[in-house]
């Protein structure tokens, strides 16, 4: 088995629009991230590897999530197409290509694309992802080059309005 959890960025300040980029997580994006990063961790899901989009946002809720699973936040690996858009067969592909020891990846980037992977990358969704949500996906598969489009089953997903 393989897994993928695909985390949409927290909560980010709502100006800075004129430089997207670099616009960071509010508080509240900040606990949230943390909320759901401890929630993972009671349920033992950890990382083998973390992809990120470079942008701040996501960048910072990749790392409170890395603090909250052990992972090593320098080891997380930065990809600059996640932020500037992947479509579904692009993603599926990067998937593909992670390394052949590692069993769970998580990835973190923005909407609309994560909300689009979700959906196909899943056998069915009919949920949403507000900002923080986490998506955790199975596919019944040895190796990543077989993970295909539409053939993964939803374990859970946790969003903020969970822990309220």
């Amino acid at each position: 088995m393989k897994r993928v959890v695909i985390v949409r960025h927290g909560k980010a300040v709502p100006y800075g629009y004129e430089n997207d980029f670099k616009r960071d997580l509010r508080e509240r994006g900040e606990d949230d991230a943390n909320r759901i990063g401890q929630e993972l961790k009671a349920r033992e899901v950890f990382p083998d590897v973390i992809i990120s989009s470079p942008a701040k946002r996501a960048l910072k809720t990749a790392q409170i999530f890395a603090e909250n699973l052990d992972y090593n936040p320098k080891k997380i690996k930065k990809v600059k197409e996640i932020y500037d858009g992947l479509t579904t067969s692009e993603f599926a592909e990067m998937i593909r290509q992670l390394p052949a020891e590692s069993n769970t990846a998580f990835f973190f980037g923005h909407n609309p694309g994560f909300y689009y992977y979700v959906s196909n990358l899943l056998k069915e969704f009919h949920g949403d992802m507000p900002t923080s949500s986490t998506v955790v996906i199975d596919f019944d598969v040895n190796t990543w080059p077989e993970v295909d489009t539409r053939s993964g089953d939803l374990v859970f997903q946790l969003v903020p309005r969970m822990f309220k």
